[in-house]
């Protein structure tokens, strides 16, 4: 593997940034400190084998609560339909909370495996999150 000095990379930003969108990620080295950089399609692909995994209950009102165990979100909604719609947006907003406090919450021993579908949901839209939702039964 080919790992570029930062002061080179920095010397030669363009080539850089052309390098990643048109041909490959670039890993990079300063000091200690190693990187990679890559484009959002690349880091879609990585992230593609990630899903948003939810259990289905029906409530004694018929109700419908959705309940995703890797994320801790559970939502609550007259139907199904209804429910996945607000289970998306709910993980968007969880997606964008943690991103914003990312050195506090990628650190926490009980939200690092958040990380891979954090940045999942930062690529998607609501719509394009629902649809990676997928159902893993659920008990009453």
């Amino acid at each position: 593997m080919n790992i570029l000095n930062a002061t080179d990379v920095r010397k030669n930003w363009s080539v850089t940034l052309d390098t990643v969108i048109h041909e490959k990620p670039v890993y990079v080295k300063r000091t200690r400190d190693n990187l990679a950089i890559l484009n959002t399609d690349t880091l879609y692909e990585v992230l593609s084998g990630y899903k948003y995994a939810f259990h289905k209950y029906f409530e004694d009102d018929n109700s419908v609560t959705l309940s995703t165990e890797t994320l801790d979100l559970v939502v609550n909604a007259q139907n199904e339909e209804q429910a996945k719609t607000e289970l998306a947006a709910e993980i968007k907003e969880y997606a964008e909370d943690f991103y914003d406090h990312y050195a506090t919450w990628s650190a926490a021993p009980n939200r690092k495996a958040h990380i891979p579908l954090v940045l999942k949901a930062l690529l998607l839209d609501e719509s394009s999150i629902r649809e990676e939702l997928e159902c893993q039964g659920g008990k009453n």
